[in-house]
């Protein structure tokens, strides 16, 4: 009885305080007589529908439901563009546009009226506003004022012509176009200043992606270029703070005074809030976690910074920038802080920018030949200016012809930070809504032509790439690329194995492809921290391993292009987690799921998924393998800690190429290698059992073959790997499904033969 009586209480207290809770309503609902006959009219359903159209036009519920549009649909158009070798930002840019008027609206008037009513976008705007804040943040603190210090000379002479050539067009152009387009009762002062500062905008952080992916960021032009940037976000954002108080006072005399609240507003934020923000720094710099009270430091001063900025006059964007610059030195400690808050600026609350961007431009009030002519004038002022403005000051301090192009193509994108002063202009009255949505259209157009501009110039001048400049033709170069380092261990651990004895014909390189977002920073920390386990175990082997770095929006295919283009002999990847959780794939290597990779989608028109019925590889695995050039193999590890056996199912009459890597780890590692035939396959190809005896000649008793058609768990467990081909993966999954689940780590082979 004891035992169930904690039972007797739990089932007595809910039946006796559910009779009273019934009793109460059964009384309470005499009292509502009369409300009851108000609401009689209506059935049951009619009240219940009412009540969800309440709901679904609630405020809460339409801001809810306009986030998870708006990123899903940013998401897609951000893919396609990547996948097109354009910034993720410009295809977000263009779903915000698409979501707007000008497609969205124009086709489905009532549904856009129903996801974007008048009313909700303020909300929509609130939003938009702290994720920009947020992003300025982060801005600010990924600017490194060292590196500007030691490189400022050709950078800042770069930069400021950069800057003052488009910014003398640009007014040049609002001086023609002033009097047809000027919004009414602006000032000639004011319009012309936004035009100017509008075309000599560079957007940091996409050209910043830009050197990075295409792994020029260690190089001196490389550097100049991200210099130059720097400077140019630096002092395009103090120009526009003061274009900004220029228009908000009415007079240039007048913004004087809030040109001096502004300088005294820097003096406060250097001499008093740095040195505060330092020592909190200093105290915690040793800390891989930041606690709650330090963020709440940190974070009150971004408000409190973008607070005293919007008041004075000069934009709370400015204030966060501001409040990012003076963040304390330490790279590690930013490097924390920037992850807290980048994921959620980034992914969150700039698409709700993009769209509430997109809302606002009316593409379709161009609906004529002369406001189209004006469209293709603001691009050309933009191009000549910022482009030949960069070059030819690159070309006078002592770049070549085709670094100097490079920095004039990369300087010529504007991407979101011309968004972002478009946008100020428009809420200031600057900017009319045709104006608004030619400069948008510029904005686009020149971040569009930057990649295509550099391949161009790369194309023109023919110089090698770094990953072609990465061939050694006399030696068997083995490439592995992993994403975890303690796979990567594993994966050198292999290579060394096929290689140990003849170290001076053989190289081994590691290759990491980082995450890149529309910002990235400090990569040299990420570097250093992704190599760091690859490099001990090298010292540990005694082993050399050369290390390449990239940053990548598109891992798979940057893994193909690196090993296409190198002169490698060998890939090996690591195999990521599967997309089929719940099927016999998922449950095989025991992985679980996620959002299926549109890529999927592409091979089930190409054809290609047919070649991986039945195969338990993820849909970068797949890419790899459907593009790769050389032979490869995909380690899927369980555990690996040596490779003294090693047990091969020979299942398809192609597994010939797999002898060449038996009498690798034989002949290097001394491994003891089991050599299963499954459906004579072995015996019906003389050739085969040739190729194992010559191996057996040269390394006696480490070569065996099994006919045995059964195995069991325990032998599979005593076998450290299991290496077999593509093709007999596919064979042992569809007849011996449990070799492959009862095995330790797994290694399975690709050769370059047609498949």
């Amino acid at each position: 009885m004891k035992k169930y009586k904690n039972t007797i209480f739990y089932v007595s207290v809910i039946i006796l305080f559910s009779f009273i809770i019934y009793l109460t309503i059964s009384m309470g609902s005499k009292l509502e007589e009369d409300v009851q006959k108000l609401v009689s009219d209506q059935s049951t359903f009619e009240q219940f529908w009412d009540s969800l159209k309440d709901s679904l036009h609630h405020p809460l519920a339409i801001i809810l439901l306009q986030i998870v549009t708006i990123v899903i649909v940013a998401r897609i158009f951000g893919w396609i563009f990547n996948k097109i070798g354009q910034p993720t930002v410009i295809g977000e840019i263009i779903a915000g546009i698409a979501l707007g008027p000008s497609l969205f609206g124009a086709y489905f008037p009532e549904a856009s009226t129903l996801l974007f009513p008048i009313e909700s976008l303020d909300n929509l705007q609130f939003f938009s506003q702290i994720g920009l804040i947020l992003f300025m943040f982060v801005i600010g603190m990924e600017l490194d004022l060292k590196v500007l210090k030691s490189k400022a000379h050709d950078a800042v002479v770069i930069s400021h012509a950069s800057i003052i050539i488009p910014f003398a067009l640009g007014m040049i152009m609002a001086y023609f176009i002033y009097a047809s387009y000027a919004p009414e009762g602006v000032a000639f002062l004011s319009f012309a200043l936004f035009m100017g500062i509008a075309v000599s905008i560079t957007a940091f952080p996409v050209l910043a992606r830009i050197v990075q992916e295409r792994g020029i960021h260690k190089t001196k032009f490389g550097t100049i270029a991200l210099t130059a940037a720097a400077a140019d976000d630096i002092t395009a954002w103090c120009i526009l703070a003061i274009v900004i108080a220029v228009v908000k006072a009415g007079s240039f005399g007048s913004a004087l005074y809030v040109v001096a609240l502004a300088c005294l507003y820097v003096v406060f934020m250097i001499k008093f809030v740095r040195p505060f923000l330092a020592k909190v720094g200093e105290i915690n710099k040793y800390k891989t976690t930041l606690s709650k009270p330090v963020v709440a430091i940190f974070l009150l001063v971004l408000i409190f910074s973008s607070y005293l900025t919007e008041i004075i006059g000069i934009h709370a964007l400015f204030g966060a920038f501001m409040a990012g610059a003076i963040m304390p030195d330490n790279q590690r400690f930013r490097h924390i802080f920037v992850e807290k808050v980048e994921d959620v600026a980034l992914v969150l609350f700039l698409p709700l920018f993009f769209v509430y961007t997109g809302l606002r431009t009316e593409i379709g009030l161009l609906n004529n030949i002369e406001l189209w002519k004006i469209t293709g004038l603001i691009i050309l002022v933009a191009v000549i200016g910022k482009f030949l403005g960069s070059a030819v000051a690159a070309k006078y301090v002592g770049q070549s012809w085709k670094e100097s192009l490079t920095i004039g193509a990369l300087m010529n994108t504007r991407g979101l930070m011309e968004l972002v002063a478009l946008n100020i202009g428009y809420e200031l009255g600057v900017l009319t809504p045709e104006v608004f949505a030619m400069m948008v259209i510029m904005a686009l157009a020149t971040t569009f032509m930057t990649g295509p501009s550099i391949d161009l110039i790369n194309k023109i001048f023919k110089n090698k790439t770094i990953d072609e400049e990465i061939i050694n033709s006399n030696k068997y170069n083995i490439l592995f690329s992993f994403g975890n380092p303690e796979r990567g261990k594993k994966m050198l651990y292999i290579a060394d194995s096929l290689s140990r004895t003849q170290q001076d014909n053989y190289t081994i390189t590691a290759l990491h492809l980082g995450p890149s977002d529309e910002v990235f920073s400090y990569e040299d920390i990420y570097e250093q921290e992704q190599f760091l386990p690859i490099m001990d175990e090298s010292k540990k082997l005694h082993r050399k391993v050369n290390t390449l770095f990239k940053l990548s929006v598109d891992v798979d295919s940057d893994i193909v292009e690196v090993a296409n283009k190198g002169n490698y002999d060998l890939l090996l990847i690591g195999l990521g987690e599967s997309i089929y959780d719940g099927t016999m794939l998922g449950r095989i290597l025991g992985y679980t799921t996620r959002l299926i990779n549109p890529d999927i989608i592409v091979d089930k028109f190409t054809g290609r998924e047919k070649f991986f019925n039945n195969l338990p590889f993820d849909d970068r695995t797949r890419h790899v393998i459907s593009n790769i050039k050389i032979p490869m193999g995909v380690f899927v590890d369980k555990g690996l800690e040596k490779l003294d056996k090693i047990f091969i199912p020979f299942a398809d009459k192609e597994d010939l190429f797999l002898l060449e890597y038996v009498h690798k780890f034989i002949n290097n590692n001394d491994s003891q290698v089991i050599i299963m035939e499954f459906e004579n396959v072995i015996s019906s190809h003389p050739e085969i059992i040739q190729t194992i005896k010559s191996i057996e000649n040269v390394k006696p008793h480490h070569i065996s073959i099994l006919n045995e058609k059964e195995i069991q768990k325990e032998f599979l467990n005593r076998k450290d790997l299991v290496m077999l081909s593509v093709n007999s993966l596919r064979k042992l999954i569809n007849k011996k499904s449990e070799w492959i689940i009862q095995s330790n780590s797994l290694l399975v082979m690709k050769s370059t033969k047609k498949r």
